[in-house]
């Protein structure tokens, strides 16, 4: 295979953050709905530095990261591998932004109830399920379908 057939993927890490309380802290995002703070890893980037980046930018509060849970493979273009975290709140005051107007932290059940699309509804069920193994999925989008795993969403 020559480099120019060689596979691009987006890379992006999002994470499941906890407070004190046991709440989690999701975002709304303007296309997706309820979510996870998640984002791209810019080049140059290292992954757990794109994590903390990406939550303080979307939410306004430090996390400290914990375990890799799971990798998420989306095949249908653009391809992307999404790696999620578990992450405890650090410190700050929630801030909304013009990327994430609405944020705020939930229970699990409520958060559960709040998460409408599919993928996110799956990530946020093997977040929620973690039992200390890392798991692996792939899928498609348009419409969304899971295509094999490692591990229960």
């Amino acid at each position: 295979m020559s480099t120019h057939d060689s596979p691009v993927h987006i890379v992006v890490v999002g994470c499941l953050i906890r407070n004190g309380l046991g709440e989690i802290l999701l975002i709304r995002h303007h296309k997706r709905g309820w979510e996870i703070p998640q984002g791209r890893v810019e080049a140059g980037e290292g992954i757990v530095d794109a994590l903390r980046r990406e939550v303080r930018e979307e939410t306004g509060v430090e996390i400290k990261p914990g375990p890799l849970t799971a990798v998420w493979s989306k095949v249908s273009p653009p391809a992307s591998l999404i790696l999620t975290f578990l992450a405890d709140y650090a410190e700050g005051e929630l801030a909304p932004s013009d990327e994430t107007p609405e944020l705020g932290w939930f229970s699990e059940r409520e958060g559960v109830e709040l998460v409408a699309h599919p993928v996110t509804r799956d990530r946020l069920r093997a977040l929620l399920d973690y039992s200390g193994t890392v798991a692996c999925f792939s899928y498609a989008t348009n419409p969304y379908k899971l295509l094999g795993s490692l591990g229960e969403p």
